[in-house]
């Protein structure tokens, strides 16, 4: 299907927010399931540049770029071009906030101020507490529950370490 470039805007803009609830089931169902093998680099002390679960950044770029593609080159319809666009989009965002200002992978000196970036730095951090594949809370990248929120499901989740000070942390954090 073709669109105008209005409709375009409105689809990119769309598939941005459709991908944060996509990435927070990718995250929670896939990337703490079955794909563990892959993810859990991420929650450990990475040894170099990459980690193993940069993949998933590769298997993301690849779907953009095939619906890029489809839609220019097969001409299937602008439509999968601006999918792909949003796609890419969310996946700047991403790598600008996640791996950027709360991993620390390019050095910076942004500190997170607003109550937003504050917060969700706090929740994943909070999802960090956890070594495990279970037990972890905040699958989301760009939008995080409330932390006290957070800070009572980690109280209540089995396999949580009693000596883990982070939920105790997160909260005096948020006061």
């Amino acid at each position: 299907m073709d669109v105008t470039i209005p409709q375009g805007i409105a689809i990119a803009l769309a598939t941005v927010a459709c991908m944060e609830a996509f990435a927070y089931a990718a995250h929670r169902w896939i990337m703490h399931g079955f794909m563990w093998v892959w993810h859990a680099s991420h929650h450990r002390e990475r040894h170099g540049w990459f980690e193993r679960n940069d993949l998933f950044a590769v298997v993301f770029a690849a779907v953009s770029c095939a619906l890029i593609f489809a839609g220019t080159q097969l001409h299937l319809g602008s439509a999968l071009t601006w999918v792909g666009g949003g796609v890419v989009v969310y996946g700047m965002m991403y790598f600008a906030f996640h791996d950027v200002i709360v991993h620390r992978r390019v050095a910076h000196g942004v500190v997170p101020r607003s109550r937003y970036f504050r917060r969700i730095v706090q929740a994943h951090r909070l999802h960090h507490a956890v070594g495990t594949k279970g037990g972890t809370v905040s699958f989301g990248f760009l939008y995080a529950p409330p932390i006290p929120t957070l800070v009572a499901a980690m109280k209540r989740a089995p396999g949580l370490r009693a000596s883990s000070t982070a939920p105790r942390a997160a909260e005096a954090e948020a006061r």
